[in-house]
């Protein structure tokens, strides 16, 4: 796509069409609902059938279920690079988010009266892992073990012979999943939601997934919980004149190769000549590339390339487009600005060398983070998501009279006369 000037008349009008998520075809909607209704009503039968049908995997429901022995030879398989390195990304998660641990209190509120909350973690979680994805295992029961959740189940798909990932069971075991399955797209969602002889349902699943467990995601949320709806990569680079081309193009070929041909890009530039220099590293470093042709569709259909002429133009492009991950490639005095006036973005990587990798594996916040512009009002995984809280009020007799007026201002208000005749009737004591 040709560079867009903020100048330009249609600006808004063209980033606004080039921001739109896709919206899901009605044969996906009805394919999972389809699926889902077969694993609710049939249970681990309709799980094989599944499996069976689109994956051409025939499992039965006792070979579901990965055995800890499985993940504990995984663990002994793998080479000692990835082990430590899967050990050192489970250390970054774990002290970033140590951070946010959350506290019950209890305080005394205007009446008199005793008040506060308690914070209690999930007793069953899911967490869906897209094949190979051993970074999402990480990302997920990390949190889950740091929040004390008793029961972390993962789902990921297997290949024809049962197989799953070394590097993804060595992860679970070293992350603290506690159960896991060798089951994955719309028949792991269901199978979270509504359990079959075999699998437990859940309370909440967590983690990414393609187009048709996205949506099974948003089918089942109610029956049970659901952490996040995310869909393809997204990345925005905001870069002026100091930007190294070099470390611009390489990063947003990184996030132009992850698999779905759907991701989006954007880079907002102050600079004509630095974006000239931006696309000719991005046509020089494709070639080098393994999955090149792949990419070379995402920069043909979901590269946005837009030109600014001020840092405050650039915060206004990258609000509105709420990326899932962003990097400031700009003159280190502009972070503070850009960092206070930009409020919707997943992530945000400050300099030239803090590539969107590190946060992808092992800068320590999850990398499970909002897409499709819902950055507007979601943020991205978080201890708390792992945590259910409840409110605690204790009044007594004199802190009752002291409320008393308002809860019956209130009851009048709204027509409910049962509610202020239940304070009242206390008072008649």
């Amino acid at each position: 796509m040709a560079d867009l000037s903020y100048r330009s008349r249609s600006f808004k009008e063209k980033l606004a069409t080039f921001c739109e998520t896709a919206v899901v075809p009605q044969s996906i909607v009805d394919a999972v609902s389809t699926i889902l209704a077969d694993i609710r009503s049939q249970g681990d039968q309709g799980i094989s059938h599944t499996l069976k049908r689109i994956d051409g995997i025939s499992l039965s429901g006792d070979q579901f279920r990965i055995s800890d022995d499985e993940m504990k030879q995984a663990v002994k398989r793998l080479p000692k690079s990835d082990l430590q390195a899967i050990k050192d990304s489970i250390a970054s998660v774990t002290e970033f988010h140590r951070h946010a641990l959350p506290k019950s209190w209890t305080a005394k509120n205007q009446h008199g009266a005793t008040i506060g909350e308690r914070f209690y973690p999930l007793e069953r979680v899911g967490l869906y892992i897209p094949t190979d994805l051993v970074s999402t295992v990480v990302m997920t029961a990390t949190l889950a073990k740091l929040a004390k959740v008793p029961e972390i189940v993962a789902f990921t798909p297997c290949g024809p012979d049962g197989s799953v990932n070394d590097g993804c069971l060595a992860a679970m075991k070293l992350s603290g999943v506690t159960e896991a399955y060798r089951v994955g797209g719309v028949a792991a969602v269901g199978a979270m939601a509504y359990g079959t002889d075999t699998i437990r349902p859940v309370d909440k699943v967590y983690g990414p997934g393609n187009a048709y467990t996205v949506e099974a995601k948003r089918q089942v949320y109610g029956t049970i919980g659901v952490d996040l709806l995310p869909g393809p990569s997204e990345l925005l680079v905001i870069a002026d004149e100091t930007a190294n081309a070099r470390f611009v193009a390489a990063d947003l070929l990184a996030q132009a190769e992850h698999g779905s041909g759907r991701e989006k890009i954007y880079l907002v530039s102050l600079s004509k000549e630095k974006t000239k220099e931006i696309r000719a590293e991005l046509r020089l470093q494709v070639k080098e590339l393994q999955r090149k042709d792949l990419i070379k569709s995402v920069l043909k259909e979901g590269l946005l390339s837009v030109i600014v002429d001020t840092y405050e133009q650039a915060a206004e492009v990258a609000n509105y487009v709420a990326p899932e991950h962003m990097e400031l490639e700009v003159d280190p005095k502009q972070f503070n600005f850009l960092i206070k006036n930009i409020k919707t973005a997943g992530a945000i990587m400050q300099g030239g060398w803090s590539a969107t990798a590190l946060g992808d594996f092992v800068a320590g916040p999850s990398h499970e983070l909002p897409t499709g512009r819902s950055g507007r009002y979601f943020s991205g995984l978080q201890l708390s998501d792992f945590y259910r809280r409840s409110s605690l009020v204790k009044y007594s007799k004199n802190a009752l009279k002291k409320a008393a007026s308002t809860v019956e201002a209130f009851s009048r208000m709204e027509g409910l006369e049962a509610h202020g005749r239940s304070v009242t009737v206390r008072l008649e004591e």
